[in-house]
């Protein structure tokens, strides 16, 4: 299991156990985490899954994927160095403990 704790804006933390393999926001609609919606079903074809990886984790999570750059654009919210589509942050064994922050609004 790889541990996943979402921030909500308000600062709320709710810690999840994902599978390797599965996203983040995969995870996150599974186990009903407000603040990430998904509309478009992990597809890349949205913005309603932006989070702003912890600085912590951001190394280890990597860079934004192909794509991703131009759906961040659609965000609702501000988008930063640290913005990445939730869908596009597949759970490893490396990510094990990784917190993510929740934008205030999705749509």
């Amino acid at each position: 299991m790889v541990k996943v704790t979402y921030v909500a804006h308000d600062g709320t933390r709710t810690e999840l156990d994902g599978d390797p393999g599965d996203s983040v926001m995969s995870l996150a609609i599974a186990q009903g985490i407000d603040g990430i919606v998904g509309e478009c079903g992990g597809s890349m074809m949205c913005a309603t899954c932006h989070c702003y990886v912890d600085e912590d984790w951001a190394e280890t999570a990597g860079p934004r994927m192909d794509g991703e750059e131009d759906m961040l654009e659609s965000a609702a919210c501000e988008v930063t160095e640290r913005s990445r589509l939730s869908c596009q942050i597949k759970l490893t064994e490396a990510l094990d403990g990784l917190v993510v922050h929740l934008p205030e609004e999705q749509v």
